[in-house]
């Protein structure tokens, strides 16, 4: 792990202009893993299993009283970001949650599919 290595919501904080207007500020602003230190959402290297559930647990309790955790959770999923704890979920949540989506979203163009040849043929 590099030291000095910004929280979730520090990475996004970079170069970040509009600041001076709450209003038009991002998302990640207002995130409380600003005030934590990055080690505790991403993993040193080679870290042993139990250090490593033991650290994402802890991030994960910051993520749980964070006011931005469902816009932080989108933005991991949505980017996808491929390490540590965003939006109380690990990359490996993460990959299940976007596994999911995409079985749904598979399963939802299927339906209307069905529905429309249907629809055409009726």
């Amino acid at each position: 792990m590099m030291a000095g290595r910004p929280s979730p919501a520090g990475l996004l904080g970079a170069g970040t202009q509009q600041l001076d207007r709450p209003e038009d500020s991002p998302w990640h602003t207002g995130a409380a893993c600003r005030r934590d230190e990055a080690a505790l959402f991403f993993a040193p290297s080679k870290e042993p299993t139990a250090a490593r559930l033991s650290r994402e647990e802890q991030a994960k309790q910051v993520c749980a009283r964070c006011p931005v955790l469902l816009e932080c959770r989108e933005h991991a999923l949505v980017q996808p970001e491929p390490y540590g704890v965003w939006g109380g979920l690990t990359a490996a949540e993460r990959r299940v949650v976007l596994a999911r989506r995409r079985r749904r979203d598979g399963e939802l163009r299927d339906t209307h599919r069905v529905g429309e040849q249907r629809r055409i043929a009726g």
